[in-house]
């Protein structure tokens, strides 16, 4: 397969520069971030299918937040080859896993935007959590000494389905819910972790991504907001949270644990992301978790064909993706 023209990666050595592109280029970021992930691993061998599943909300998550003032935590970090790419890394990224080089995983020595070392799974939420609070904590000492209070950072923890199996994560969510902590959980559901999942967690999801009646309440509740007044759609928007409680039994599982509901969102499509992003950056409420649906290998065909076969791979011909 061909892969696209990595040119626009050229004057993109931060996110900073990222964010002063228009919203229409970003599609062409992706697609080159993309395409410099297939040819970097093909020479290294790596974590492929991870990364090429969130190439669009890697891209969408650093035009929308200031980071490295923002601050993403990665999951486990197989999923964070796009990231360093983006973050001032792409001369290096020849240089994943080897002696000397790239690590494959998320590295706090390694850049200012890696602001969690990773490798194990399920520890973000708990991560970002306690950077959030270690945030409303130095804000409510300003405020005692009178002092004038900053830019609020946002703290993002991205997680996989796969990683929300895991007894951390809940505890995290849980602590993050009785808190009122304002943290953004990403749930990066590609229904498979490294092989299909199995249980009661990928069942939930499936049910949530697939209800065809929540989304068209949802939709129709959206629509009406924008015709009403600022008070009666409010008021639409509290019958909107009932009419969900009704038909996923009481609130979704992660509203009943204190957090805000978002979703699903086509993890794929920028223009879907983006918005929904800005507004959950924007929102003064907290705990959020937005749920978005990828696809693990995205833009590269052997992946798509095989997720659970190129998760990890060694060097391999990217034309017909035979490994070595």
């Amino acid at each position: 397969m061909a892969l696209a023209d990595t040119t626009i990666l050229e004057g993109l050595e931060t996110p900073d520069r990222l964010r002063l592109l228009p919203e229409s280029e970003l599609q062409k970021v992706a697609d080159a971030v993309r395409a410099e992930m297939i040819d970097a691993v093909s020479i290294t061998g790596g974590h492929l299918g991870s990364g090429l599943g969130v190439v669009e909300l890697t891209v969408a998550l650093h035009h929308v937040f200031d980071t490295p003032d923002d601050r993403i935590v990665w999951d486990v970090g197989h999923q964070c080859y796009p990231h360093k790419i983006l973050t001032g890394r792409r001369d290096r990224i020849r240089t994943l896993r080897q002696g000397g080089g790239l690590s494959g995983f998320t590295k706090r020595s390694e850049s200012e935007y890696d602001p969690f070392g990773a490798a194990h799974s399920s520890t973000s939420i708990s991560a970002a959590l306690g950077m959030a609070v270690g945030r409303d904590l130095a804000e409510a000492d300003a405020k005692a000494k009178g002092e004038a209070p900053g830019r609020r950072r946002n703290m993002v923890a991205v997680i996989g389905d796969g990683s929300m199996s895991a007894g951390m994560a809940y505890e995290a969510m849980n602590n993050a819910g009785a808190l009122h902590s304002r943290l953004i959980v990403i749930l990066n559901d590609n229904d498979m972790s490294i092989a299909p999942p199995v249980g009661a967690m990928s069942a939930y999801l499936a049910r949530l991504a697939s209800g065809g009646t929540y989304r068209c309440l949802r939709e129709t509740a959206k629509q009406l907001g924008k015709l009403l007044p600022k008070a009666l759609y409010e008021r639409a928007a509290a019958a909107e949270e009932y009419a969900r409680s009704l038909i996923v039994g009481g609130g979704t599982m992660f509203e009943e644990m204190g957090f805000h509901y978002v979703g699903p969102v086509d993890g794929h499509n920028l223009n879907h992301l983006l918005p929904v992003l800005k507004n959950v950056r924007d929102s003064d409420q907290g705990p959020i978790l937005l749920h978005v649906v990828t696809q693990k290998g995205k833009g590269y065909g052997p992946a798509e064909a095989s997720a659970d076969r190129y998760h990890g791979v060694v060097k391999f011909d990217v034309v017909s993706g035979v490994q070595a």
